[in-house]
């Protein structure tokens, strides 16, 4: 009989990667806290803690009491219904704690059903905002180099278009207008803040008649390069929205939820957007779930323009499960110690990654919240890098020339050094493969 492996590559496509890849694939047999059991190709069983948190959702660990209770409680009574003219508690339950939960006076909830979904929904509300304002020339967006903001289409148009896919569409995305990347957090000069702003006031001023919004992932850029920047940044993007009449969308789903020790990371800037889209963390990783918060300011103006509503309307909108265990998710959060989780994390990511900078291969090591990197001199392999670090006990997926890692708060002093270490061995695995003495 095949293995699971074997009919995998027979039939399922895997996340940037071709149909029937040959890369390595590991079949998870059980999940459970920060760890996972899986099994390789040749049969063997790898114990290992997972650094990804299963792309940065998994927060409070695999089969999370709480959460596993919510789900069933939600089961019994109904798992899904449309949400076209009907509500449900969970819905309600999570717009009121997401309004509270969220910076200032961002209270009305558009539910989702992914990140990238949350963004498009982002967007449109800001060009629907623009119109009803009598502006209906402004549809385009002011964005900064190396972020990403998810694979759809509108989504992919503020990716950096470099790093991002926008040579694989052309034609096809939108002409967008992005600014220089800002300083590095560590490396921010006042000549270089001032320069930054500069430029940004520029471009705002060049492109005002056609900007809709200013959309940015506050703070730390993910999938771009797990680059830190200084809140001081976000506040300028604020004032320069301000000054142009556009709407400031803050991109949370990576950062939200605690993951760079803020609640959210705007809370580091001290600074309101006028939407703000988040994701990932918001069900514990259990289903997918997004939501796209606006102000009351905002939700007034596109309900009385021309089209009279927000046009989207996914089918699994304000799924009832996900709802549910989104709520006893954020429950968690709001009751737990999740600020002294995510500074544990992080300060054992800080100590344990540092003798990575005495590899050759290494250029930066940095930390930031509950998110550790090791940035390399060059593209990792990563079919090399991932079977390293398995083989030292721990799961990451890395990608460009970035070796890092994003633990579940829950995960103790030990398991954070257990990470570090394997993160540092596989590291140190790439210097082996080129040539240099490890």
């Amino acid at each position: 009989m095949s293995s699971l492996i074997e009919r995998d590559r027979a039939s399922l496509w895997h996340p940037y990667a071709p149909a029937s890849a040959t890369l390595p694939l590991w079949a998870v047999e059980a999940a459970d806290g920060v760890a996972l059991r899986l099994r390789d190709e040749d049969g063997r069983i790898h114990e290992v803690l997972d650094a990804m948190s299963s792309w940065w959702s998994v927060i409070h660990g695999y089969r999370h009491p709480v959460l596993d209770a919510a789900a069933h409680r939600q089961v019994e009574h109904f798992s899904h219904v449309m949400f076209g003219g009907l509500t449900h508690q969970p819905a309600v339950e999570l717009a009121e704690r997401l309004a509270a939960m969220t910076p200032g006076n961002l209270e009305r909830v558009f539910l989702a059903d992914s990140g990238s979904i949350s963004v498009e929904v982002a967007l449109k509300l800001a060009v629907q905002f623009q119109t009803a304002k009598g502006r209906p020339k402004r549809q385009r967006f002011l964005t900064i180099r190396g972020g990403y903001h998810g694979d759809t289409f509108a989504a992919m148009g503020v990716c950096d278009p470099v790093d991002g896919m926008h040579s694989a569409f052309p034609g096809l995305l939108a002409k967008n207008v992005f600014a220089p990347r800002p300083p590095a957090a560590a490396k921010a000069t006042p000549a270089a803040m001032e320069q930054w702003r500069a430029d940004v006031e520029r471009l705002a001023s060049e492109h005002t008649d056609e900007l809709a919004a200013i959309i940015v992932e506050p703070v730390l850029q993910g999938a771009g390069g797990m680059f830190a920047y200084p809140a001081e940044c976000v506040r300028i993007l604020r004032e320069v929205a301000n000054h142009h009449g556009l709407l400031l969308i803050l991109d949370e789903i990576a950062t939200g939820f605690g993951r760079t020790g803020e609640l959210f990371a705007a809370d580091h800037a001290g600074v309101t957007p006028d939407i703000m889209c988040v994701g990932k963390a918001l069900t514990g990783g259990y289903l997918t779930l997004a939501a796209t918060v606006c102000t009351a300011e905002v939700a007034k103006a596109v309900s009385g323009g021309g089209a009279g509503a927000l046009l989207h309307g996914p089918t699994f909108m304000a799924n009832p499960l996900a709802c549910a265990v989104a709520n006893a998710s954020l429950g968690l959060l709001q009751e737990g110690t999740w600020r002294a989780d995510v500074a544990r994390v992080g300060a054992g990511l800080a100590s344990g990654l540092t003798p990575a900078l005495k590899l050759d291969g290494v250029t930066d090591v940095r930390t930031i919240g509950g998110v550790g990197v090791i940035e390399l001199r060059d593209a990792v392999d990563v079919a090399a890098v991932t079977r390293t670090a398995v083989e030292h006990g721990v799961w990451v997926r890395p990608f460009r020339n970035l070796i890092y890692a994003m633990p579940p708060y829950i995960s103790s002093a030990a398991e954070v050094q257990s990470i570090a270490e394997g993160m540092v061995a596989a590291a140190q695995g790439v210097q082996a493969s080129d040539g240099v003495a490890a």
